[in-house]
């Protein structure tokens, strides 16, 4: 039985995709539970997340030890985890079926090494769209500016894109732009627009996190006093994506827009991504329950879904008071903080950060492979 509070959240608008996915819970019934259950509709994954999966236990040793001695490390990451993400897709496929291709997507994401090279980035795509063979996998790629022209021709292409690591509403105008335009060269080649979806993954909590600590600093030096400090704290993640959907809304309307919707385009998503509460002072369900809205999706991992699940409460958010988060973000600018400053800095640390998870998983990968007695081969 759906459990109330997370059906309320769907009922709402928005989508509940899980951020996390390894082997067991594909096969033991507990996605399946998951689906039923936690009214999920969707699954996130990325290198940070593959790299926990496969140090844990020994779900992938027999195919592990089913490489060749020709197999490198990457083509044994993109087996292990083209495996998953096919299951998964498998199980969400009722739920594709059911919305008409609106929902049930599972992400794979590509290679941390391709962020600033766009035909690296639609080539790879390509390759992993292939490699999934299946119509609910969406490919994440960076939301950099190499990774929005990459979007461009892979919505021209009909391959379902989730563009990730978004933190400033200017990249995610850039990413809008991307999307519309490759599917304007769709409709012009004569392909159906339907066919292909798109999110673009909004990162809320990581903001709050840089700047509560810049304006703790600015305290600690004297610069700003604890009161103002704590006053502006906690406020600028959810302020900021809610101008993003601001501007969602007002870039999926319009002639412009009619014309595409027309011919049955979907507009492209925003989705909530690094939705965890970081700081224990605050609400544990904060960035879940400040974004509730129509055509939105969340995705929570493990810990968060089932704090909601327990506590969260639900309501229209997301454009409620926008001349508050206007104010809020004022503030932070008046007092020297510059929010592009911050937003190019998390960009480039979410880029770091899972070039990192991937080299650590090809490493891991390695190790595995030669316990087992299968060392792999160099390069990819």
């Amino acid at each position: 039985m759906p459990a109330p509070r997370l059906q309320a959240l769907h009922d709402a608008g928005q989508s509940l995709w899980l951020d996390y996915i390894d082997r067991p819970m594909l096969h033991n019934g507990e996605l399946e539970r998951r689906i039923r259950d936690d009214v999920l509709t969707g699954m996130t994954s990325n290198p940070a997340i593959f790299e926990k999966a496969l140090a844990q236990g020994t779900a992938y040793d027999a195919q592990v030890a089913e490489l060749t001695a020709a197999t490198s490390a990457w083509q044994l990451f993109e087996a292990l985890a083209s495996t998953d993400v096919r299951a998964a897709c498998d199980l969400f496929r009722p739920v594709y079926d059911a919305t008409s291709g609106a929902d049930g997507y599972v992400s794979l994401e590509v290679s941390p090494n391709v962020a600033n090279d766009a035909a690296g980035t639609v080539r790879e795509a390509r390759h992993l769209w292939a490699l999934v063979d299946r119509p609910n996998v969406m490919i994440k790629v960076p939301g950099t500016e190499a990774g929005c022209e990459a979007l461009r021709q892979l919505i021209a292409d009909g391959i379902n894109v989730n563009v990730t690591l978004l933190f400033a509403v200017g990249a995610y105008a850039r990413v809008i732009e991307g999307y519309l335009a490759g599917l304007e060269a769709r409709a012009r080649a004569g392909a159906p627009l339907g066919a292909v979806a798109s999110v673009a993954s909004f990162f809320v909590s990581r903001v709050d996190t840089e700047i509560d600590k810049r304006l703790d600093a600015m305290a600690a030096a004297g610069s700003l006093s604890a009161a103002d400090a704590a006053a502006l704290k906690g406020k600028a993640a959810v302020a900021n994506a809610k101008l993003a959907y601001r501007l969602f809304t007002e870039q999926f309307a319009g002639p412009r827009w009619a014309a595409l919707a027309a011919g049955g385009a979907r507009v492209q998503r925003p989705l909530w991504a690094s939705t965890s509460t970081k700081n224990p002072s605050y609400r544990d369900v904060i960035y879940v329950e400040e974004l509730v809205g129509p055509q939105t999706v969340n995705t929570l991992p493990p810990a968060t879904l089932e704090a909601f699940r327990d506590h969260g409460e639900t309501r229209r958010t997301i454009d409620a008071d926008l001349a508050a988060s206007e104010r809020a973000l004022a503030a932070v600018e008046a007092k020297g903080l510059s929010l592009r400053q911050v937003t190019d800095q998390l960009l480039g640390e979410g880029l770091a950060a899972f070039q990192k998870s991937f080299d650590t998983l090809l490493a891991g990968l390695e190790a595995k492979a030669a316990a087992l007695g299968r060392p792999v081969a160099a390069g990819r």
